[in-house]
């Protein structure tokens, strides 16, 4: 799983050196809200070094193609029902956001927009469970816009240092990436496994007795 998200994360950071760069950051930014997944970010931060004067422009297109595809993979889950997030995500993923639903409603997809954990699992399941599209779109806006905005502030204000700190610490910078992005996908199936206890609270003596 690390080669291949390796091999792809190279294959993310090459449309930097394109002329289609900001093009492949809008379509990449959507394909992740559905199901590819590399987060837009490497690219993101590699075209706004490249041109910090366009940072938050680079910012913006990714938060506008995040949320298109957020919104594409709500109408899949919805559309689509249980059999198609069957197909798409593993059980342990599925019961991992029906909990986080059932404690924070639509704001459990700020969970996702800021952190490594899949986003695309938040989007297509919100669909599948009825969440409210409006809030939904709202909370996906505030943490993708959020998570975003932050690296492209910090590149239009510091892009020269940032820059340099980048060329310095980037085999470094990359291994964190990989360990986060990899991690996201263990967390969920942990933290999945840990809320889900095989005997309920309510059970009793004798039914812990029977084979």
């Amino acid at each position: 799983m690390f080669d291949l998200l390796h091999d792809l994360v190279d294959w993310v950071l090459a449309w930097a050196d394109s002329p289609y760069g900001g093009l492949a950051l809008f379509v990449l930014s959507a394909a992740e809200s559905i199901i590819f997944p590399v987060p837009p970010d490497p690219l993101l931060i590699a075209l706004g070094v490249g041109k910090p004067s366009f940072a938050l422009v680079f910012a913006a297109i990714c938060l506008l193609g995040s949320l298109i595809g957020a919104g594409i993979g709500y109408m899949i889950g919805m559309w689509g029902g249980r059999p198609v997030v069957d197909r798409l995500f593993s059980q342990d993923k599925i019961q991992f956001v029906e909990q986080k639903y059932q404690r924070h409603d639509v704001w459990a997809i700020l969970i996702a927009a800021l952190t490594p954990i899949p986003y695309k699992v938040f989007t297509v399941t919100a669909g599948m469970f009825r969440l409210h599209f409006g809030r939904f779109m709202l909370a996906s806006l505030i943490g993708r816009g959020a998570r975003f905005f932050a690296v492209g502030l910090l590149i239009a204000f510091f892009g020269e240092p940032i820059a340099e700190f980048i060329d310095q610490y980037l085999d470094i910078l990359f291994v964190v990436f990989m360990v986060l992005l990899v991690g996201g996908f263990f967390v969920i199936r942990l933290l999945a496994r840990s809320g889900s206890n095989p005997k309920s609270e309510g059970t009793s003596a004798a039914d812990e007795a029977v084979p």
